[in-house]
Protein backbone atom coordinates (compact mmCIF):
# COMPACT_ATOMS: atom_id res chain seq x y z
CA UNK A 1 0.00 0.00 0.00
CA UNK A 2 1.43 3.12 -1.07
CA UNK A 3 1.97 5.81 1.75
CA UNK A 4 -0.04 8.70 0.31
CA UNK A 5 1.09 11.17 3.01
CA UNK A 6 4.75 10.45 2.30
CA UNK A 7 3.97 10.89 -1.34
CA UNK A 8 2.82 14.06 -1.23
CA UNK A 9 5.44 15.18 0.99
CA UNK A 10 8.20 14.55 -1.48
CA UNK A 11 6.40 16.03 -4.31
CA UNK A 12 6.07 19.42 -1.65
CA UNK A 13 9.81 19.03 -1.22
CA UNK A 14 10.49 18.57 -4.94
CA UNK A 15 8.31 18.36 -7.55
CA UNK A 16 10.78 17.80 -10.09
CA UNK A 17 11.20 14.09 -8.78
CA UNK A 18 9.88 11.65 -11.57
CA UNK A 19 7.93 8.64 -10.95
CA UNK A 20 10.50 6.21 -11.41
CA UNK A 21 12.39 8.23 -8.13
CA UNK A 22 9.90 8.67 -6.09
CA UNK A 23 8.87 4.70 -6.40
CA UNK A 24 12.63 4.17 -5.46
CA UNK A 25 12.20 6.64 -2.44
CA UNK A 26 8.76 4.92 -1.19
CA UNK A 27 9.67 0.99 -2.10
CA UNK A 28 7.03 1.35 -4.60
CA UNK A 29 6.08 -0.04 -8.23
CA UNK A 30 6.64 3.08 -10.57
CA UNK A 31 3.08 2.28 -12.18
CA UNK A 32 1.69 2.57 -8.80
CA UNK A 33 3.33 5.91 -8.27
CA UNK A 34 2.34 7.42 -11.50
CA UNK A 35 -1.71 6.33 -11.19
CA UNK A 36 -1.72 7.91 -7.33
CA UNK A 37 -0.23 11.25 -8.51
CA UNK A 38 -2.87 11.38 -11.23
CA UNK A 39 -5.54 10.32 -8.92
CA UNK A 40 -4.05 13.49 -6.27
CA UNK A 41 -4.36 15.89 -9.02
CA UNK A 42 -7.51 14.57 -10.52
CA UNK A 43 -9.23 14.78 -6.71
CA UNK A 44 -7.84 18.27 -6.51
CA UNK A 45 -5.48 17.38 -3.71
CA UNK A 46 -2.31 18.48 -5.93
CA UNK A 47 -3.46 21.71 -7.42
CA UNK A 48 -0.20 22.29 -9.30
CA UNK A 49 3.65 22.23 -9.54
CA UNK A 50 5.70 25.78 -9.10
CA UNK A 51 9.27 26.85 -9.16
CA UNK A 52 10.56 29.20 -6.29
CA UNK A 53 12.44 31.93 -8.20
CA UNK A 54 14.96 34.27 -6.43
CA UNK A 55 13.22 36.94 -8.42
CA UNK A 56 15.80 39.52 -6.41
CA UNK A 57 19.23 37.83 -8.34
CA UNK A 58 17.31 38.59 -12.12
CA UNK A 59 16.59 42.01 -14.07
CA UNK A 60 12.64 41.30 -13.01
CA UNK A 61 11.31 44.62 -10.80
CA UNK A 62 8.81 42.99 -8.31
CA UNK A 63 7.30 44.49 -5.16
CA UNK A 64 5.83 42.50 -2.78
CA UNK A 65 3.17 43.12 0.45
CA UNK A 66 1.16 41.05 3.12
CA UNK A 67 -1.69 43.01 3.80
CA UNK A 68 -3.73 42.69 6.95
CA UNK A 69 -7.48 43.10 6.55
CA UNK A 70 -10.43 43.70 8.90
CA UNK A 71 -13.66 43.01 7.29
CA UNK A 72 -17.14 43.01 8.25
CA UNK A 73 -19.15 40.08 7.20
CA UNK A 74 -23.04 41.71 5.70
CA UNK A 75 -25.81 40.35 5.17
CA UNK A 76 -25.31 37.23 2.94
CA UNK A 77 -21.67 37.73 2.18
CA UNK A 78 -19.62 36.06 5.02
CA UNK A 79 -15.73 35.22 5.19
CA UNK A 80 -16.09 32.75 2.34
CA UNK A 81 -17.69 35.19 -0.16
CA UNK A 82 -15.23 37.86 0.49
CA UNK A 83 -12.02 35.45 0.70
CA UNK A 84 -13.38 34.30 -2.76
CA UNK A 85 -14.04 37.78 -4.13
CA UNK A 86 -10.75 39.24 -3.46
CA UNK A 87 -8.52 36.18 -4.19
CA UNK A 88 -10.12 36.73 -7.94
CA UNK A 89 -7.75 39.82 -8.08
CA UNK A 90 -4.59 39.24 -10.45
CA UNK A 91 -2.53 40.85 -8.08
CA UNK A 92 -3.17 38.28 -5.04
CA UNK A 93 -1.23 35.71 -4.56
CA UNK A 94 -2.21 34.22 -1.23
CA UNK A 95 -5.31 34.92 1.05
CA UNK A 96 -6.03 33.44 4.26
CA UNK A 97 -8.32 33.06 6.73
CA UNK A 98 -7.15 33.97 10.05
CA UNK A 99 -7.25 34.31 13.56
CA UNK A 100 -6.01 37.25 16.00
CA UNK A 101 -6.08 40.48 15.52
CA UNK A 102 -7.47 40.67 11.34
CA UNK A 103 -9.35 38.46 9.23
CA UNK A 104 -7.61 37.96 6.26
CA UNK A 105 -4.31 37.80 5.34
CA UNK A 106 -2.62 38.76 1.50
CA UNK A 107 0.11 38.21 -0.41
CA UNK A 108 0.49 40.54 -3.83
CA UNK A 109 2.99 41.88 -5.87
CA UNK A 110 3.19 44.92 -8.34
CA UNK A 111 5.70 46.75 -10.48
CA UNK A 112 6.55 49.31 -8.13
CA UNK A 113 5.50 50.38 -4.17
CA UNK A 114 2.79 52.43 -5.86
CA UNK A 115 1.47 49.66 -7.59
CA UNK A 116 0.06 47.87 -4.68
CA UNK A 117 -0.51 51.54 -3.00
CA UNK A 118 -3.16 52.28 -5.43
CA UNK A 119 -4.48 48.81 -5.56
CA UNK A 120 -5.04 48.93 -1.82
CA UNK A 121 -6.49 52.23 -2.25
CA UNK A 122 -8.62 51.93 -5.58
CA UNK A 123 -9.67 48.65 -5.27
CA UNK A 124 -9.38 46.43 -2.04
CA UNK A 125 -10.20 49.36 0.35
CA UNK A 126 -13.49 50.39 -1.29
CA UNK A 127 -15.09 47.03 -0.95
CA UNK A 128 -18.00 47.25 1.20
CA UNK A 129 -16.86 44.58 3.77
CA UNK A 130 -13.39 46.09 4.53
CA UNK A 131 -13.08 48.00 7.13
CA UNK A 132 -9.27 48.69 7.48
CA UNK A 133 -6.12 47.55 5.71
CA UNK A 134 -2.36 47.38 6.88
CA UNK A 135 0.00 47.25 4.46
CA UNK A 136 3.53 45.65 5.18
CA UNK A 137 6.06 45.86 2.33
CA UNK A 138 8.75 43.01 2.07
CA UNK A 139 12.16 44.20 1.60
CA UNK A 140 14.12 41.21 1.64
CA UNK A 141 13.37 37.32 1.80
CA UNK A 142 15.61 35.13 3.88
CA UNK A 143 13.52 32.14 3.24
CA UNK A 144 10.54 31.35 1.78
CA UNK A 145 8.36 27.76 1.21
CA UNK A 146 10.97 26.23 3.20
CA UNK A 147 13.83 27.40 1.19
CA UNK A 148 16.79 29.69 2.09
CA UNK A 149 16.71 32.97 -0.10
CA UNK A 150 20.21 33.75 0.87
CA UNK A 151 23.44 32.20 0.18
CA UNK A 152 25.73 33.31 2.60
CA UNK A 153 24.76 36.30 5.27
CA UNK A 154 27.40 38.42 6.19
CA UNK A 155 27.52 40.98 9.20
CA UNK A 156 28.40 43.97 7.98
CA UNK A 157 28.09 45.90 11.21
CA UNK A 158 30.89 48.41 11.95
CA UNK A 159 33.00 47.08 15.25
CA UNK A 160 34.34 49.62 17.15
CA UNK A 161 36.81 48.87 19.98
CA UNK A 162 36.68 50.77 23.00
Amino acid sequence: MLDTEKLLKLIAEDAKLTNAQLAAMLGAREEEVASAVASLEKEGIIKGYKALIDWDKTDRNLVSARIEIKVIPKGSMGFEEIAYTISQFREVETCYLMSGGYDLALTISGKTFKDIALFVAHRLAPLEPVQSTSTHFVLKKYKERGLLMVDDVKDEREVTSL
